[in-house]
């Protein structure tokens, strides 16, 4: 592999990745990532109450989803129309500009909206994202420590809920994205 130029793995980023820290071993990080099959646990989901499921995942009682795993997230609060959701951004999640990508953000908000609808829903009835609209406000970095996202379930009617969600510093408190989304109720 160290025959191949960095250039030509432009579009796969794991084996460049790999080609540089065989060229520059002391700036490289790595991270095991563990994860469950996800097919078992949104199938017995599918035969709960979306509250039930929800505290169920948040208890620990089920395998979190493989993107929970990847991204460093979990739910920590779950009430009938709102979830939280905390998060430890790091640099793995960061953009090429030295930043926490904004999809990290963008994530932890749809899944938190996304959950909040759930919490409504019967067992047997799924939703999935329509809509996401997110407004930065701040940026996040490896040093911005955990982030809380906080949603509420604004409208929800048999084709389509309405949530809203805040994206904050954990410590802090402090606003660093907001977003609106829209689920379709399948």
């Amino acid at each position: 592999m160290s025959a191949t130029p960095v250039g030509e793995l432009a579009g796969d980023a794991v084996e460049a990745a790999a080609l540089h820290a065989e060229r520059s071993p002391q700036i490289t990080r790595r991270r095991q990532l563990v994860w469950q099959d996800p097919v078992p646990s949104a199938s017995a989901g599918a035969t709960m109450a979306g509250i039930d499921y929800m505290r169920s995942v948040s208890a620990g009682e089920v395998p979190p989803p493989p993107i929970a795993v990847l991204l460093r997230m979990g739910p920590t609060s779950v009430e009938e129309g709102s979830v939280s959701f905390e998060g430890s951004p790091g640099e793995e999640h960061y953009n090429p500009i030295g930043l926490v990508h904004g999809g990290y953000a963008a994530t932890l908000l749809d899944s938190a909206i996304g959950c909040a609808v759930h919490t409504t829903l019967p067992a047997g009835v799924g939703y999935t994202s329509l809509t996401l609209e997110v407004k930065y406000v701040r940026p996040i970095t490896r040093d911005t420590g955990r982030v809380r996202a906080d949603a509420e379930v604004i409208h929800r009617g048999r084709r389509q809920a309405t949530a809203e969600g805040r994206l904050l510093d954990s410590e802090t408190g402090k606003l660093l994205a907001h977003a609106t989304g829209t689920c379709m109720i399948l």
